[in-house]
């Protein structure tokens, strides 16, 4: 079984061991880690940034001066992984203080041999060129521990003997002097400068006046010739600017015709639309009636004369089939008839006159007689 292990952003965890009797070490820092429960050895290193403030008293200088200078310098474990190994091997189960410890002696070791190599003056008046060689010199050794200098400032310098307090007293001397001298110099030189300026001065003035003079005259004749010349253009441009507008009244004068032609065309293309409009409103309101109703008029004229002719075509060929019908019957009849008297006539012939006599009698009441017979 094993265990997961959460490791934050300024802190890094080793873990070591495992299956097998396995020798790894895994480095981790601002993520997680799984270690094996009774195999795995897990432990934490900080790498937060670390403030130290070495401090070397009474060293002596290049000059035999002794000097003490305190500073202020910010470190931090690197998280490269070889530097990182090698900074677990060196500090790994230490504390933080443990740590600033080791670090805060090498700085002051350093600080200490610098200082004995350079002057009061060196040290003193360029302290950033101090400090940044404590960096350059003790950076290698603190990098082997895995260790990297952040920054480092020289805070204060100063002795037990009023050196550096006398060094600014001649120094302050030797600048008042120097001051004093130069003001001196300046004032004089000042007023050479002034006397020689006033005389470039009044050189200058008499040469501007003389040209301001010639260039006044020059003004005036220039400005004569410009005012007739002016006058000139001037004329030139009013003469230019009459016939210009007479111009341009003769061109609106066309553009008004032209624009009046095109009204008149206008007005008689829409007198002619009107027209035809009229045209053809008279037409659909008047025309197009009468000759409707016309039409109407006449197609019902023409359907009634069909009709007669029609109804006489009928009547007619009623009245021939009516006339064939008859003739048909009075033909059929006939036939009959002359088929009966053929028949009777047969019959007679077989039975005699006493048959004849017979037919004679029943066929008188069928013989219309005239009037006057009977009469």
């Amino acid at each position: 079984m094993g265990n997961c292990h959460t490791v934050g952003p300024n802190e890094a965890l080793v873990v070591s061991g495992g299956c097998c009797g396995s020798d790894y070490k895994q480095y981790v820092f601002g993520g997680w880690a799984w270690a094996w429960w009774c195999i795995s050895d897990t432990q934490r290193i900080s790498l937060e940034i670390m403030t130290l403030q070495p401090r070397c008293e009474d060293v002596e200088t290049a000059e035999g001066v002794a000097l003490t200078v305190t500073g202020v310098a910010q470190v931090k474990i690197m998280t490269e992984k070889e530097l990182l190994a090698v900074a677990c091997e060196q500090f790994l189960g230490k504390n933080v203080q443990d740590i600033k410890n080791v670090v805060l002696q090498t700085l002051e070791g350093h600080l200490r041999s610098i200082l004995g190599t350079l002057t009061v003056e060196q040290i003193y008046q360029d302290r950033d060129q101090f400090a940044k060689l404590v960096r350059e010199v003790a950076a290698p050794d603190v990098g082997r521990m895995g260790i990297e200098i952040l920054s480092f400032t020289i805070k204060d310098v100063y002795d037990k003997v009023d050196y550096l307090s006398s060094l600014g007293k001649t120094q302050t001397a030797v600048v008042q002097r120097d001051a004093d001298i130069g003001v001196a110099e300046a004032e004089r030189d000042a007023g050479i400068r002034e006397a020689e300026c006033k005389k470039e001065m009044l050189d200058v003035k008499f040469m501007a006046d003389t040209k301001i003079a010639d260039s006044k005259r020059a003004f005036e004749l220039q400005k004569s010739a410009f005012s007739e010349e002016v006058n000139i253009k001037t004329a030139e441009a009013q003469l230019a600017y009459e016939l210009q507008g007479a111009r341009e009244q003769q061109k609106i004068r066309q553009e008004e015709i032209e624009i009046e032609v095109v009204q008149r065309k206008k007005q008689i293309d829409v007198e002619a639309q009107e027209i035809l409009r009229t045209d053809k409103e008279l037409i659909a309101t008047v025309r197009r009636p009468a000759e409707a109703e016309a039409h109407r008029i006449q197609q019902i004229a023409e359907g009634e004369k069909v009709k007669q002719v029609l109804l006489a075509q009928a009547e007619a060929e009623k009245i021939r089939k009516i006339g064939e019908a008859e003739a048909a019957v009075i033909e059929a009849m006939g036939k009959a008839e002359a088929e009966r008297m053929k028949l009777k006539a047969e019959a007679y012939q077989k039975y005699g006159d006493a048959a004849k006599m017979a037919l004679v009698l029943e066929a008188l009441p069928q013989v219309r007689l005239p009037l006057r017979w009977i009469s």
